[in-house]
């Protein structure tokens, strides 16, 4: 059986002002696989701008992040929420530096998370803004009151095991 998104709530983007904390702990030149984006996510058009060559995929262009592997340096995303578990397993076993924008809210409050987050190389990157995530990338209009705080657990990518970084929202 194939492993999808559990719910409609799990398609949510990613604005331009929560992908650049992370860029500047990413190698010059280097390769980034986006296994849960299309070209249109920002991660992936912010990244080739920055020079890196990026490897977008997603299950709606036939990509299965659980049974597809790419040759990369690092693997950064917005993942599905519901398969949390499911993508964190999946990125320890690949080994590969990750940095993955997840809510917070439970993210420290499951055993089996506990466990792997324990035995595994685990950084935080924590923002001192919630993130207003968006549904369409065609109105990009996000949610004035986000409910939840995000942050990046990451792994072998941050220079200490937690790191604060200040995003800048743009003011329409």
């Amino acid at each position: 059986m194939d492993k999808v998104a559990g719910s409609g709530y799990d398609e949510f983007y990613t604005p331009e002002y929560a992908v650049k904390p992370i860029m500047k702990y990413i190698k010059p030149n280097s390769t980034v696989w986006c296994p849960f984006d299309t070209d249109k996510s920002h991660f992936v058009k912010m990244l080739t701008i920055e020079g890196h060559n990026v490897i977008s995929s997603h299950l709606e262009d036939g990509v299965d992040f659980f049974k597809h592997e790419e040759e990369c340096d690092y693997i950064i995303s917005n993942p599905p929420y519901s398969l949390k578990n499911e993508v964190f397993e999946r990125l320890f076993q690949l080994g590969k530096p990750f940095a993955m924008l997840v809510g917070v809210v439970g993210i420290f409050e499951s055993q089996k998370r506990f466990e792997m987050f324990r035995d595994n190389t685990v950084e935080v990157m924590y923002m001192n803004r919630r993130i207003a995530y968006f549904k369409s990338y065609e109105e990009q209009k996000p949610s004035a009151n986000p409910p939840f705080s995000s942050v990046y657990i990451c792994s072998n990518m941050l220079p200490q095991q937690i790191v604060f970084e200040e995003i800048i929202k743009k003011t329409l």
